[in-house]
């Protein structure tokens, strides 16, 4: 079994190393040894849950991860991962269609002929199901920069982009850049001011829609890694929908534009995204009608 320093895993979940030390002597991290007066934890040990803090699962997180366990066809889970990977990629100029999308999923195969596809849509793309597995096995776990940051790098995992030197996979920019024209947060700051959004978003005592479209929009502004921002803000904005039990969405391509310019125009304007995001909800709210899951 392959394990991690307590600091690992408290850094992590974005707990401190006190309380990560003190679950593994009242042993609630199971498998977590102490080896001389250090402890070392599974490398996927889970964050126990605070009884006097859990919350009753909504019914689609439920859904979701028990037919992600049982790698069932055809229900919630199996149309969230094409739809969202499909849509998520595509926005961001991915050519794979929501058919090979989907092929490559249920059957981990390419299977395209007389085709020329780009190798880095279709790694991409079999990373971010992986991503999605993480959001949803986390959901309730607060947000965290490790958490972001091992997003960003299960999806550019293998890419072009991880054999460049100055590509910074699963750690912040190194390089200045730019969203739609408009300049982010140089790479300097860029640490001080992601610690400043996650801490602040996290000290909200309850979360609404409008809290999570808003730290969307302050990731997507602020725009952390060279590249593949976009579909990680947007994995941490379904998760956060997850977390709170309020009904998740997928941005599609359909609604890119209305979508682009909500987040530029959200400090002045917050109608346009976020009637955006609520027309996206609808959506997923007719696949829940049909896969008969409850929500509120």
């Amino acid at each position: 079994m392959e394990y991690i320093s307590v600091v690992e895993f408290a850094n992590k979940y974005g707990i401190s190393e006190r309380t990560a030390r003190n679950y593994c002597a009242v042993g609630k991290i199971e498998g977590a040894v102490l080896i001389g007066k250090t402890w070392s934890v599974p490398k996927y040990a889970l964050l126990p849950q605070r009884s006097s803090r859990k919350r009753k699962q909504s019914p689609l997180l439920v859904a979701l991860r028990e037919q992600k366990e049982a790698r069932l066809s055809g229900g919630i889970y199996h149309r969230t991962q094409i739809d969202l990977t499909y849509n998520s990629n595509h926005i961001e100029g991915s050519r794979l269609t929501h058919d090979q999308t989907r092929y490559i999923f249920e059957t981990n195969t390419i299977g395209i002929a007389s085709e020329s596809l780009r190798v880095d849509d279709i790694i991409e793309t079999s990373n971010h199901f992986r991503c999605i597995d993480i959001i949803i096995e986390r959901a309730e776990q607060k947000l965290s920069e490790a958490l972001i940051k091992e997003l960003h790098a299960v999806l550019k995992s293998g890419t072009s982009d991880s054999r460049k030197e100055w590509f910074a996979v699963g750690e912040y920019k190194r390089l200045p850049n730019e969203v739609g024209g408009n300049e982010t947060t140089p790479p300097e700051q860029v640490k001080n001011e992601m610690r400043t959004l996650i801490r602040e978003y996290n000290a909200l005592k309850t979360k609404c829609l409008d809290d999570i479209i808003g730290l969307h929009q302050r990731f997507e502004a602020i725009h952390p890694f060279q590249d593949g921002n976009g579909r990680v803000g947007r994995l941490i904005m379904f998760k956060e929908c997850l977390a709170n039990g309020i009904v998740p969405f997928i941005i599609t391509d359909q609604l890119k534009l209305y979508y682009y310019r909500g987040l530029q125009q959200w400090p002045q304007v917050k109608e346009y995204l976020r009637d955006t995001c609520l027309t996206a909800q609808d959506n997923y709210k007719a696949l829940l009608d049909y896969f008969r899951i409850e929500y509120r």
